[in-house]
């Protein structure tokens, strides 16, 4: 998809994500998705296997999820329809940026792989909500009613926080083999790639749900005076964070800009891959300007290593950086604004 900045590449690429993924790389926020003077939007799109669906949006109502003109009773059953590997500019700020945006691309990973983890994370939002809720109302309470409560939301956490930290776990261990691959190929052999995961929790042991379940619950008990007068939870998912060392050194502190980007690039060809493999069908690789950010020999490696196995849906302001069969094999869209406001392909 080739045009000049503003003139809509991006919302494409965007809504190909949100109908693979269910998330933005751009908003966490559902009414920037919907257009200022409209009161919904809606998202649909027909894939090889003649599934048609659908994400619709509408301003303080929510999301409504679509299979072949039929509303599904959860949004997370529109996974597996179509699944896709974003890559923006916007990921660049993974190796530096904050430990949520690490935390973010991860989740995205295992919800790929395992559909059902979006319920979990969703779970996991609401109990920690309701838990800074609860010190706030308990505050004129006696402490008898304080540990009660208290207990009861300790022992719903600690199982729903081992279970996403099993999961991101797991993910990162069968990532960091291909990624690490990836940033050798990447940096003709200069470069090693290490993904490690500092769990927000203390975690000993095996990966035993019931171990680490009263492992975290423990501590969630133990945090309590911390807890009630700081306000914030400081035991679980939420504090996680990925470490990525380059040569055993962090890249976040020391890593060149060249180097960070060869590392993001790494990160998401291990996902493309991972995903693959997982169900025998290669993702769609979604490319959104990414080239602007990459110099001439990453541009084409990055397009040597997709080749020919997935996909590509890739916007572009120019086309000076395709060349031979991409180009020639490539079905090329020119997008225009028009003035009043219409999107023109051709």
């Amino acid at each position: 998809m080739v045009g000049p900045n503003g003139v809509g590449k991006s919302n494409l690429l965007e809504a190909v994500e949100l109908l693979g993924s269910l998330r933005s790389h751009r908003s966490n926020s559902d009414k920037d998705l919907v257009h200022w003077n409209q009161k919904n939007a809606i998202v649909r799109a027909k894939t090889s296997n003649d599934d048609t669906i659908a994400l619709e949006f509408c301003k303080g109502v929510g999301r409504r999820a679509i299979r072949n003109g039929k509303n599904l009773s959860r949004q997370v059953d529109l996974l597996g329809s179509l699944r896709c590997v974003g890559f923006s500019a916007l990921d660049l700020t993974l190796v530096r940026g904050e430990p949520a945006l690490r935390r973010s691309w991860l989740d995205r990973v295992v919800q790929q792989l395992e559909p059902i983890y979006g319920d979990l994370m969703t779970r996991f939002s609401r109990l920690l909500r309701q838990r800074n809720q609860l010190w706030r109302q308990l505050i004129n309470s006696s402490k008898a009613d304080h540990d009660v409560l208290l207990d009861t939301f300790d022992a719903q956490m600690a199982l729903v926080s081992t279970r996403i930290h099993r999961r991101r776990n797991r993910a990162l261990k069968l990532l960091q083999p291909l990624a690490s691959t990836w940033q050798q190929r990447l940096s003709n052999g200069k470069e090693g790639l290490e993904l490690e995961y500092l769990p927000g929790s203390i975690l000993q042991g095996e990966e035993d749900e019931r171990t680490w379940r009263l492992l975290i619950e423990k501590q969630l008990f133990d945090q309590r005076a911390d807890e009630e007068r700081l306000g914030v939870c400081k035991v679980g998912p939420h504090r996680d964070e990925l470490v990525f060392l380059l040569n055993g050194v962090q890249a976040r502190k020391f890593a060149s800009a060249g180097q960070q980007r060869t590392l993001v690039l790494s990160l998401k060809l291990a996902e493309l891959e991972l995903v693959g493999k997982m169900y025998k069908d290669p993702p769609v690789l979604v490319l959104d300007d990414v080239f602007a950010e990459l110099d001439p020999t990453r541009q084409l490696l990055l397009l040597e290593a997709v080749g020919d196995d997935h996909q590509c849906l890739i916007s572009s302001t120019h086309l000076d950086a395709f060349e031979g069969n991409w180009r020639k094999d490539s079905q090329i869209l020119e997008l225009e604004l028009l003035k009043d406001g219409v999107l023109e392909v051709s």
